[in-house]
């Protein structure tokens, strides 16, 4: 077997793979003599069919599966002579298969990008360190009151934070419009339920008044026949509400899960819950951020064939999140763009995170997957079901060992990158705003 190798445009090659006739030949001549022992042709007995036979009825046919077991496992072995390692499935073409000439065949491919010299110490990290204060305890208490908030009727006028059961009436250009049109819907002026010039609308309305606002559809709205335009809202208010807080009291903190009521049992639950966010807020934001590091400093091709792939899995998962059929969703109604910036990113990452694995010697850490298991299984009522589970599949253990792993190289990185400590509060961690 002969094989020529091209280096085409950025990770294209292109593989020339020629193969000696009597490969073929002899492969084919075997396979038919195998048929000839249990084909049945009328006028001869089963296993007695003359192989001249079985090669006039069969030989086209036999020839065909011959010839593609041949390019899939020549292709293997010009590989492993070559020692590529390809990204993703071949093109085949220019495939020659006459009789009794050698058989030849191109095959396309992506190879995954080299890394000669991976820029660690590069590598600028903004590390925040957030503590919980006073105050951000206070708010946290507030928050989880709104929470739990009830209404009561007021003859007052409605204005921010206040429950309006509304009537109302839609027209566009004096038409009513489908959707445009509900009775007693509850809407908390403020919340983001409606479009805010319907929301700013209903503000100052008293019970049983009425009330004409317009409201501009924005040109992205997901009604399509109303986007990007003006309708006049009719509204009527039948009910206002205004919010009242639930006290701080032993009722308040058995909805918590404290059976007897401590109030001060409920607060230390709730900072260690403040504790634990905070603490996972941080751990994510400093892993992007390492990311983002290695992705400026480290440039790498996204092999396309990988891209693609990914760009299904991003709109599979897309299709989850909005409850339809991930089959039904193609690149007619979500389009690659849509997903293709996300995917190039994530391939280039676990690209980048593999090959700090193998230049850095990182090996999963054991005793850190036993943690990751046991923090996850204390979080449930039944902790040794969920020990047991991590500990019989092998399937469900290697997730936690591949986010232990990829904790392992951002810990590594950050030993190795330049770190600076920045104060920052609770809220802006919370909030996103680091």
């Amino acid at each position: 077997m002969q094989v020529s190798f091209e280096t085409l445009e950025g990770l294209e090659r292109r593989m020339t793979v020629q193969i000696p006739s009597d490969r073929v030949s002899e492969a084919v001549e075997k396979k038919l003599k195998d048929l000839s022992k249990t084909v049945r042709i009328d006028g001869f007995r089963p296993g007695k069919v003359p192989l001249k036979v079985v090669q006039q009825k069969y030989g086209g046919h036999v020839r065909q599966e011959v010839i593609g077991d041949v390019i899939e496992s020549s292709y293997q072995e010009a590989l492993i002579q070559e020692k590529v390692r390809p990204a993703g499935m071949p093109s085949i073409d220019s495939v020659s298969t006459e009789e009794k000439e050698d058989m030849s065949y191109t095959a396309t491919f992506e190879v995954y990008p080299e890394v000669e010299t991976l820029k660690l110490e590069s590598i600028e990290v903004e590390k925040p360190t957030v503590e919980i204060s006073d105050k951000d305890f206070d708010a946290m208490l507030q928050k989880l009151r709104e929470q739990r908030k009830g209404w009561k009727e007021t003859k007052a006028a409605a204005k921010k934070g206040y429950q309006v059961m509304v009537d109302f009436e839609g027209r566009i250009d004096g038409e009513l419009f489908e959707g445009g049109a509900g009775k007693d819907m509850a809407v908390e002026i403020g919340a983001g339920q409606m479009l805010p010039e319907f929301e700013a609308g209903l503000e100052g309305i008293k019970v049983t008044e009425k009330t004409t606002v317009e409201v501009n559809f924005p040109d992205d709205y997901h009604g399509a026949e109303v986007a990007g335009k003006t309708a006049e809202f009719t509204l009527k208010a039948n009910k206002v509400s205004k919010p009242e807080l639930p006290e701080l009291d032993e009722e308040f903190a058995k909805g918590f899960g404290i059976e007897d009521g401590d109030l001060e049992k409920m607060r230390t639950d709730i900072r260690a819950n403040m504790e634990k966010e905070k603490n996972d807020r941080l751990k994510l934001h400093i892993k992007n951020k390492v990311m983002t590091g290695l992705l400026e400093q480290n440039e790498i091709i996204a092999p396309s064939a990988r891209v693609n792939d990914e760009i299904k899995s991003l709109r599979a998962q897309a299709a989850q999140r909005m409850g339809q059929d991930p089959e039904s969703m193609d690149e007619t109604s979500y389009p690659n763009e849509l997903f293709s910036a996300e995917a190039t990113r994530r391939v280039q990452l676990g690209l980048l995170i593999a090959e700090v694995i193998k230049s850095e010697k990182i090996e999963l850490n054991q005793e850190l997957v036993d943690s990751a298991v046991e923090e996850m299984a204390v979080a449930y009522e039944q902790p040794d079901q969920v020990r047991e589970y991590y500990r019989h599949n092998q399937q469900a253990r290697s997730g936690i060992e591949g986010m232990v792993l990829e904790d392992q190289v951002v810990a590594h990185i950050l030993d190795k990158a330049k770190v600076t400590e920045t104060e920052a509060s609770f809220d802006d961690l919370m909030n996103g705003n680091l």
